[in-house]
Parts: C-alpha cells; structure tokens; sequence
C-alpha cells in the first residue's frame, strides 16, 4: 500500500510543477510553438536521465526513491521523459532499431491518434 502512496505523492507534487511551469511560460511567451510543453518534456528527460542513472547505477537506494520520484514525480511532470528514458535504453542496450522503431511509431500513432480522438470528440 505504502508503495501506491508514494506514487501518487510524486504525482502531484509532479503535477504541480507541470502546471507551475507551464503557466510560468504561458505569462512570458505568448507565441504559437508549444514551448512550455517542449521545456517539461525536455527537464523531464533529462530529469529521468539523471535520476534513473543515480538510483540504478551510482547508488542502492530504497525502491521507495524510485516511485516517488520516477514513477511519482516524473510521471506526474510528463510522461515524455518514460519515453525518452525507454528509447535511450534500447539503443544503450544494442536495440538501436528498437528504439527508432519505438520513436516513429510512438509519434506517428500517437498524432494519428489525437487526430481520430479529436474527430470522434467533435462528432
């Protein structure tokens, strides 16, 4: 049980740091790119890049660590930086084609999916 608490304290603390972001961008640049978004997907990757590096390989820290701050914070911040973490550990790993395969495939069904949820909401 103890283990679900941590991920949804990490979920909204991430949330939170989301939204605070974004609206701290939204108020200074008003312009069409999509640029709070593009720096919570990018601090969120390089967020997972440097704390899945510390927690797996620099330290043995409680697994509590892991879901607060990955699974919790991180997943509540973005879900990019999952993507981004998995496709950098399959090309780590010898999965180059893996990983090309996971980004073309996340990006294109992913927008297509947008486009069909988007048309069946409009119906």
């Amino acid at each position: 049980m103890i283990q679900y608490l941590m991920v949804m304290i990490g979920a909204a603390l991430g949330g939170a740091a989301r939204y605070l972001v974004g609206t701290i961008v939204a108020a200074r640049y008003a312009g069409r790119f999509p640029l709070g978004t593009f720096l919570i997907n990018v601090t969120g990757s390089f967020g997972i890049g440097l704390l899945m590096t510390i927690l797996t390989e620099r330290s043995t820290p409680h697994p509590y660590w892991r879901l607060l701050l990955v699974v919790g914070v991180l997943g509540g911040y973005t879900t990019f930086s999952s993507f981004e973490w998995e496709t950098f550990f399959a090309a780590r790993h010898g999965s180059g084609w893996i990983g090309l395969a996971y980004v073309l495939s996340s990006v294109s069904v992913g927008y297509m999916a947008v486009w069909l949820g988007a048309i069946i909401a409009r119906r």
